[in-house]
């Protein structure tokens, strides 16, 4: 038998191995990218093939969504910090700031989205055009809670998200609805039981752990990276609420429970009580708006907004919480301004202040202001004819955005903690006699205003 030479067979094998991987880079470029958009020519001036399948798939998307005529924004966290860095720049060049793919070539596994609920309704036209271009979707539902005071009409559920996946890249789309507050809101992701948990990386996600709440944004049209797309017009501004958008529903369930126990007051006095509160409550959030200054519903408003989804018609009072941290001496005149004269002023700006201003007929708003300490947060009260001072301690909170009585305005976030801090264990229970010097739980004696300071810290009108 003649000798086979290795160097021949090993050239052969190594010619069959180079022809095996050139077919495999032909199938994988020719077929594969066309399939699912795995491998792209570059874009601009991107660097790898990975960037390039960021932007070719916020290209595709844009192109699905443009041939439906539906109206998105970008609100990804990401690109519009660094869009945010350039955008004299942006907004002054009609092609772009830079010949580079900068912004959408950025390093991440989505880019997201959204899409205003009202202004689009052909949803099976964009998902089979989607699955056409090699996407693959998945939708996420929930309840609408726009309608959990409706008990015929709770349960409803409506298109909460949306994620398009292409090959190594995402598209997230969050749907806002208008909210009677005159605001936008997005609802929680959460995945249904038979949902595919490894459809891409949620945890990753920037919007969605919980609800959100965002004032209606202007737009501003622009080229990015080549690409056409709407963003807000200040994105710092956006970039500043996406950090403190959370939002707590109000709890309707419990609200309806409390009332099955405790029937409403549907007294003339009670309905007229409520209406001149909502006024005054509207009245004082433009307000403070106005000046910047934030706030949240304190004391028995917030108790009202927690426990029955109203105002308590028995309380007599509108009642309002701000940082000492965020005063300003605008305040006053500003609600005097309003139409709202100053009834009284108590404490000074470093201890115990605390104001009251006249509403409509015996209707009146107090402002309490908070101060923060190493492990708690307290507010303060002054007893007029004696000069006693109070102080009352509650555990640190943070804000979350609710809407109450047609309006967005803030509450504690840990609620339930913040009313039994104030209220006990028994807050449920409504007590219609309320002495506030005593009654309420986190009450503490805290000494007694100078003789001398008493025209200062005790001001009656």
């Amino acid at each position: 038998m003649q000798k086979i030479n290795k160097n021949v067979v090993l050239a052969l094998l190594s010619l069959t191995s180079l022809v095996f991987l050139l077919f495999q880079l032909y199938y994988y470029k020719f077929y594969l990218s066309q399939k699912n958009g795995a491998a792209f020519s570059k874009v601009r001036g991107s660097q790898s093939g990975q960037d390039s399948t960021r932007w070719h798939v916020v290209k595709k998307f844009l192109g699905a969504i443009s041939s439906h005529n539906i109206p998105v924004y970008l609100i990804d966290p990401l690109i519009l910090g660094l869009i945010d860095k350039d955008i004299e720049q942006i907004r002054s060049s009609p092609d772009g700031p830079s010949p580079e793919c900068k912004y959408f070539c950025a390093p991440r596994d989505f880019t997201t989205f959204a899409l205003l609920d009202k202004t689009w309704k052909h949803e099976v036209g964009l998902l089979r055009t989607a699955e056409k271009m090699g996407f693959q979707w998945l939708k996420i539902v929930n309840k609408d809670p726009r309608l959990d005071g409706l008990d015929d009409l709770s349960g409803v559920e409506i298109p909460l998200h949306y994620i398009f996946k292409l090959a190594s890249h995402a598209i997230h789309l969050v749907v806002f609805y208008e909210r009677s507050g005159n605001y936008l809101w997005h609802g929680p992701l959460r995945l249904k039981q038979h949902m595919d948990r490894k459809f891409v990386p949620f945890r990753k996600l920037h919007f969605g752990r919980y609800p959100g709440a965002y004032e209606k944004p202007e737009l501003l049209l622009v080229s990015i990276d080549d690409l056409k797309v709407q963003i807000p017009k200040n994105p710092s501004s956006f970039l500043e609420e996406i950090s403190h958008s959370r939002f707590l529903e109000c709890r309707y369930r419990e609200a309806r429970a409390f009332f099955q126990l405790y029937p409403d007051d549907g007294s003339l006095d009670a309905v007229e009580f409520r209406k001149k509160a909502k006024s005054l409550l509207h009245l004082a959030a433009l307000t403070l708006n106005n000046l910047g200054v934030k706030f949240w519903l304190s004391s028995g408003t917030c108790l009202g907004w927690y426990r029955q989804c109203n105002v308590i018609p028995h309380s007599k009072d509108v009642d309002l919480g701000i940082f000492i941290r965020d005063y300003k001496s605008d305040i006053i005149p500003a609600f005097q301004k309003a139409g709202l004269p100053l009834k009284h002023k108590f404490g000074k700006v470093e201890d115990s202040l605390e104001l009251s201003f006249q509403g409509e007929g015996d209707v009146k708003l107090d402002i309490f202001f908070f101060y923060e300490e190493d492990d708690h947060i307290w507010n303060g009260g002054t007893q007029a004819k004696s000069g006693k001072k109070f102080k009352y301690l509650f555990p640190k909170f943070t804000l979350c955005w609710t809407e109450f009585v047609d309006l967005k305005v803030h509450v504690p976030c840990e609620t339930l903690q913040y009313v039994e801090a104030n209220y006990g264990p028994d807050w449920k229970v409504p007590v219609k006699t309320w002495d506030w010097k005593s009654s309420p739980s986190n009450v503490q004696h805290n000494g007694v205003w100078p003789v001398d300071e008493w025209d200062d810290v005790i001001q009656i009108y």
